[in-house]
């Protein structure tokens, strides 16, 4: 009975920690509930970040009722002073809390077991590990993002049944139904940035905004090595400086045997730039940061943009998750590269068929059937007529 007790009000932290989804990033999704007799007496979730946390949310609505209670939280208090807000332990133990129920302990090196113990040291009774799994994956984006610095990445992909993405001439609009493209719109409303490359944005021209009633809008990052992206794409008329372009460094020209080389020596831009090109290209990028557009130059490998690099830049800035909605080369970059974290495939009810179509996943497929892209913990699900894979890598 004391177990099932624990496992209802944890469910309840976890299910007010969900409604800061998309808003309080970097920070974790955090839900506190105190009960106290076996009844909730208080509780709330964490907003955005720089704002108060859950802990202390709950306990000032609780009041002098908080002393002799349980606190219930789906991770651990911090404890460290390294942040824009005071740590929780100190209101906790000050507010008389005579037991914290925790679902997972904080990724977070400052703090990992830490708060535990200095709860434990002012004789507050700790418990860990209530339905950690489910703790876990409500922040895995927060987990990635603290443990390896860089953003949790979703590789969303929107196919036919056979795995094609468009027809042999490129159309696509619209392969799966209104409430898989409802779901995208929500997707977009929960992470921090959406991710295309530039033949996406070629081809299709998308905003790359959300349109979920009361969604705000993510981070719009566009991968173009070559700078080729039209000054009148409707993703830089955004005003609200969300949108970044990744590209490769450039190198001025130089004269080699009289003959004016090009600025990248290696991959697809072989060949030969004239000194106007390159006063064009550098005007480019003012014109672009002079739109509010931030053009990110990173490390190129085989004349590309190096996603790994490209991620550790955008963990720089703070961005904690990414969503891809790529075409089949950036798909396929993307999980050769072993970015991708967790793929999300819609599958629409219809065979395209055809060698001609685009797959879904471009590039060159391997050798062995060993070195395929494996699954794990895979779920299948209906969004309306469509059906919706999603698991691991």
């Amino acid at each position: 009975m004391k177990i099932m007790s624990d496992i209802f009000f944890i469910k309840k932290a976890l299910a007010l920690a969900a409604k800061g989804k998309g808003r309080t990033s970097p920070n974790p999704m955090v839900g506190a509930v105190v009960v106290k007799g076996g009844k909730i007496i208080a509780a709330d979730y964490h907003r955005k970040a720089g704002t108060p946390h859950a802990e202390v949310l709950a306990l000032k609505k609780a009041g002098e009722r908080a002393k002799g209670a349980a606190l219930y939280i789906n991770l651990e208090p911090c404890c460290h002073t390294d942040k824009r807000t005071p740590p929780c332990i100190k209101t906790i133990i000050q507010a008389g809390i005579r037991k914290v129920v925790v679902a997972m302990i904080d990724p977070n090196p400052k703090v990992s077991g830490m708060g535990l113990k200095e709860l434990q040291k002012a004789g507050i009774e700790t418990v860990s590990g209530v339905m950690e799994d489910e703790a876990k994956r409500l922040n895995e984006a927060f987990i990635k993002y603290i443990t390896k610095k860089g953003p949790f990445v979703v590789l969303k992909i929107a196919q036919s049944l056979d795995g094609k993405i468009a027809t042999d001439k490129g159309e696509s609009r619209w392969i799966t139904g209104e409430k898989a493209r409802e779901q995208v719109h929500k997707l977009r409303n929960e992470v921090d940035a959406v991710l295309v490359g530039i033949g996406t944005v070629k081809k299709d021209d998308p905003s790359l905004d959300c349109r979920t009633r009361g969604g705000r809008n993510p981070f719009r990052i566009i991968v173009d090595s070559k700078l080729q992206i039209p000054l009148d794409a409707k993703v830089l008329k955004h005003d609200d400086g969300k949108t970044i372009i990744a590209t490769i460094p450039p190198r001025p020209p130089f004269l080699k045997g009289g003959i004016m080389n090009s600025p990248f020596e290696k991959g697809g831009c072989r060949g030969i730039f004239s000194k106007k090109a390159w006063t064009d290209y550098q005007k480019k990028i003012n014109l672009l940061t002079d739109m509010g557009v931030r053009v990110l130059t990173v490390k190129e490998n085989a004349g590309k943009v190096d996603l790994k690099t490209l991620m550790k830049e955008l963990g720089r800035l703070d961005i904690t998750s990414v969503m891809i909605e790529g075409g089949s080369s950036i798909n396929a970059s993307a999980l050769s590269s072993g970015i991708v974290d967790k793929v999300m495939i819609f599958s629409a009810p219809k065979i395209i068929g055809g060698v001609d179509s685009i797959p879904s996943i471009g590039g060159k497929s391997p050798a062995l059937l060993k070195n395929a892209f494996n699954f794990k913990n895979l779920q299948v699900k209906k969004v309306g007529e469509d059906v919706l894979l999603e698991g691991y890598l």
